[in-house]
């Protein structure tokens, strides 16, 4: 998978993020912090793809705003 952006997730909202971005059938991957990836303590990256804007604004729903560019 080509990432493309993220948002940043306490690890306490990672269960139901995970299971709605699954019954929508979006892909993603969890990224825990790194050299490449700085997140604040006690948090994760929930990252994905480019994809279809239609299928972004369901994102941008879920998560309440913009995601961050991966780079």
């Amino acid at each position: 998978m080509e990432k493309s952006f993220y948002y940043s997730v306490p690890w306490s909202d990672v269960g139901y993020l995970k299971e709605t971005l699954l019954a929508m059938e979006i892909p993603f991957a969890i990224e825990q912090p790194s050299d490449r990836l700085p997140l604040p303590p006690g948090e994760v990256a929930i990252v994905f793809p480019d994809m279809h804007v239609r299928i972004y604004n369901h994102v941008r729903e879920l998560f309440g705003g913009h995601g961050k560019r991966y780079e």
